[in-house]
């Protein structure tokens, strides 16, 4: 299983050489066979995960902190790896054809998309929470690419930066309530969390763990009022909307929800923020779509709206275990079906939606619904494919989208009669809302459909002759819309294959060893509320959708500078003024400024450091362990001394240097003394050059001026000057004053020639126990090298390009 995630990764670093190698061919044509080989190898895996017997693998990654890259293949992440490779294959095929070989970046595009796909294989298949979250982090940072992939648009750009900051910002919460799991558990693994669930929510960190992850959750699937980031991430091509803004990046805050609900489900908390939450995304997302202009945008808002959909029955469906698998739990357990059908119905009908909607554009060069109109005599095949797709989104027979939405009626239903969870009062409200919710979804289902391909054509002339879209753009939307249909006449095939298991991984606990669940699907039910409730949503957005000029201008009482993104824009430049305010008023271009922080932080963080673990209590002046101080070691360190504090008031560069140089070569004496002749040679080395570095530099610098300067400023140069000084002192003396812990000089010694094949231990400590330390050094000084080197270079390139032409 390993493979089947990395290989997305590995295929990503060879596509652009495969672009630039094979420029006659469109580069997607070698990126297909992946997903569908992956799809394939998941696809194999199906019988044995729905026999109960899931897969699992684990490679170490950082063993000491528990932190594995470790998988697991269960119903649920065997649902969500289909609809990423399987939908990735369709979006793959469908991209050749819209995206031009020779016009754009496709390499990259090909890459980015890649990258994606082993991110979200990386989310749904881990059993690692911290793996789950440095994929989680992935997906948000190769769909900024993808978004920003016209990154010359402003709009493209501005979309892109929206979502990095919004699903990041998500996602850091979202560790921090991975990491309060772990302190409650002891472990990353989500199946240990699992099994140890049922000790969690007596624990006093259980509900800000639970509100920290439904933030990620909440952030990454769109829920309000996060929400906004989504239909500015529609900038992004057509492809890239079709699959991660319908089929797979937002369904990941829904994954999350869903596996860890046998940990948070059957908590108050819990049902009340993602049955909640759902509820309010799903009628304002599908109110929001009906005055969109834009085709694409309308579709942002529809899928806004269907998450809400499904995230308010994953919050239903989890009072399921608040009754432990008793009696009454049948009802909530029918919401979480619900829930995981129209997960996979959204993503068939929605990404069709998204095909013809780039269709559309790609062959008449608008999505502006106002433009469009009378194409469906002109664009036959498309027009059949929209209007399948946009009747199973209104939730109309025959199709998916009607029999789960008649689930969902029946959950909201269901919801309005419990008796616990404070439903008494505010049960009501789902079925109403749902109502409501629903006949926005037809009203703006008719306008995709009606205003684009029925009624007269626009008098104006579009940018590009319409035309029927070739083979290529139709064969993905034709499959999509062929599940529509296939899995509303035949809904008992995706129950027994994919939601049975699905529904398995999330409720192991009801289940008793051995017991499966039974998932049956019908059309007719008789006449009951649902039915009443569907013919109402209908006839009410029959009549909405009729007289939808004279109530349009509700909009208008939502003024857009009120809005959550003239909020965002207004909290955006905010902190980017604030942030500037803050770094003007210490980044001053003073030196003197910068030393005083790094020196005062440094005598702050030593100094509490040192008072917090009693450190000054180890000083001993007169510890009878030290050696006595010669007269050759107090002559020294007198000229040391002396040389050190003639600096400051020396009135020549010239002299400074050499009294530096002094102190220098005073410490070469010291090693010398102390035998060290290794030491003591490297620093005569060090020193000589440095002298000579300064000499060379400080000879083409203006003569040393007398500076002025206040008293205030010497003065606060004096205090730091001594606090430094006497903070280094307290730390040399306590440290050889603390006889707690064996000298590690003691372990070099003794260890120098057995581990490092040297007997000169200074050497051995630099090449092989601090090895990479001193590699860096070299990269540092080869860096700075370098850089001096360029700046040569561009000095010299430009006067060379500012002398006159000769002849």
């Amino acid at each position: 299983m390993h493979l089947a995630v990395l290989a997305p990764f590995a295929y990503a670093a060879i596509v652009p050489m495969l672009h630039r190698a094979l420029r006659n061919v469109h580069t997607g044509w070698f990126v297909l066979p992946l997903p569908a080989v992956l799809f394939a190898y998941w696809l194999s895996l199906l019988p044995s995960v729905r026999a109960g017997a899931p897969k699992t693998a684990v490679l170490p990654w950082i063993p000491s902190h528990g932190v594995d890259f470790a998988l697991y293949l269960d119903g649920l992440g065997l649902l969500f790896a289909l609809l990423i490779t399987g939908i990735g294959s369709l979006v793959a095929l469908y991209s050749i054809f819209y995206l031009s070989k020779t016009k754009e970046a496709i390499g990259r595009f090909y890459a980015y998309l890649l990258l994606f796909m082993g991110a979200m294989l990386g989310v749904v298949l881990s059993d690692n929470l911290i793996a789950l979250y440095a994929f989680w982090e992935l997906t948000s940072l190769s769909s900024f690419l993808l978004i920003a992939f016209w990154h010359r648009r402003e709009r493209s750009k501005y979309g892109a930066l929206k979502s990095m900051l919004i699903t990041v910002f998500g996602g850091f919460a979202m560790l921090a309530g991975f990491v309060l799991l772990y302190v409650m558990t002891g472990t990353y693994s989500v199946r240990e969390i699992v099994s140890a669930a049922g000790e969690l929510p007596a624990h006093p960190l259980f509900v800000p763990a639970l509100a920290l992850v439904l933030l990620g959750a909440f952030t990454k699937s769109a829920q309000f009022p996060f929400h906004i980031w989504l239909p500015d991430a529609m900038e992004a091509p057509t492809p890239v909307s079709a699959y991660l803004h319908s089929a797979t990046m937002v369904k990941a805050g829904l994954y999350l929800v869903a596996r860890l609900t046998p940990v948070f489900g059957g908590a108050q908390e819990w049902f009340w923020l993602v049955a909640g939450f759902g509820l309010a995304t799903l009628f304002w997302g599908s109110f929001q779509a009906v005055k969109q202009t834009d085709l694409k945008a309308l579709l942002a808002f529809s899928t806004v709206s269907q998450l809400g959909l499904i995230m308010c029955l994953l919050g239903l469906g989890s009072a399921a275990l608040a009754f432990g698998g008793g009696a009454g739990s049948e009802v909530y357990v029918l919401a979480m079906t619900a829930a995981i059908f129209h997960l996979i119905n959204h993503a068939t009908f929605k990404g069709a939606l998204f095909m013809v909607a780039g269709i559309v554009d790609h062959e008449t060069g608008t999505r502006d619904i106002r433009k469009l109109g009378g194409l469906a005599a002109i664009m036959p095949i498309t027009f059949t494919f929209a209007l399948i797709g946009a009747a199973s989104m209104a939730g109309l027979p025959p199709f998916n989208g009607f029999l789960s939405k008649e689930m969902f009626f029946t959950g909201v239903l269901n919801a309005s009669r419990m008796n616990f969870f404070s439903m008494e009062a505010w049960g009501a409200l789902f079925p109403v809302v749902a109502w409501l919710a629903s006949v926005c979804t037809f009203v703006y289902s008719a306008i995709f459909v009606v205003r684009t391909f029925l009624g007269k054509r626009n008098p104006e002339p579009l940018p590009a002759q319409p035309h029927e879209a070739p083979i290529g753009l139709l064969l993905p939307p034709a499959a999509l819309v062929s599940l529509v249909v296939v899995i509303g006449l035949f809904p008992d095939v995706a129950g027994y294959a994919l939601i049975e298991p699905t529904l398995e991984a999330v409720f192991p606990t009801l289940l008793a060893p051995g017991d499966h669940f039974h998932v049956h699907i019908s059309f007719w039910h008789g006449w009951t509320t649902e039915l009443y409730m569907t013919i109402g949503v209908v006839a009410a957005g029959s009549l909405a959708f009729w007289q939808l000029r004279r109530w349009i201008a509700v909009y208008r009482a939502f003024p857009e500078r009120f809005g959550l993104n003239a909020l965002y824009d207004r909290l955006l430049a905010g902190l980017e003024r604030g942030s500037a305010r803050l770094t003007n008023a210490y980044m001053t271009g003073s030196i003197r400024h910068y030393l005083i922080y790094i020196f005062v932080f440094l005598i702050a963080v030593v100094g509490y450091a040192m008072g917090s673990t009693g450190s000054f209590g180890a000083i001993r002046i007169d510890d009878p362990s030290y050696a006595p101080v010669g007269i050759y070691e107090a002559l020294l360190v007198t000229a040391t001394l002396l040389a050190t504090l003639a600096v400051p008031f020396a009135r020549s560069r010239m002299t400074m240097i050499i009294l530096v140089g002094a102190v220098g070569y005073m410490v070469v004496l010291f090693f010398v003394l102390f035998r060290a002749p290794d030491l003591a040679l490297t620093q005569m080395i060090v020193e000589t050059v440095s002298v000579a570095l300064f000499l060379l530099c400080f000879y083409h610098l203006p003569k040393l001026r007398k500076e002025t300067a206040a008293k205030r400023n010497k003065a606060a140069n004096l205090l730091v000057s001594i606090g430094v000084g006497a903070t280094v002192a307290l730390v040399a003396l306590a440290a050889s004053g603390a006889n707690d812990f064996r000298s590690i000089a003691d372990y070099y010694l003794e260890e120098s020639y057995h581990l490092g094949g040297g007997k000169n231990v200074v050497n051995v400590i630099l090449v092989d126990f601090r090895g990479f330390d001193t590699l860096l050094e070299i990269m540092v000084l080869g860096i700075a090298s370098l850089g001096i080197y360029a700046m040569i270079r561009l000095r010299a390139d430009r006067k060379k390009g500012d002398a006159p032409n000769e002849g």
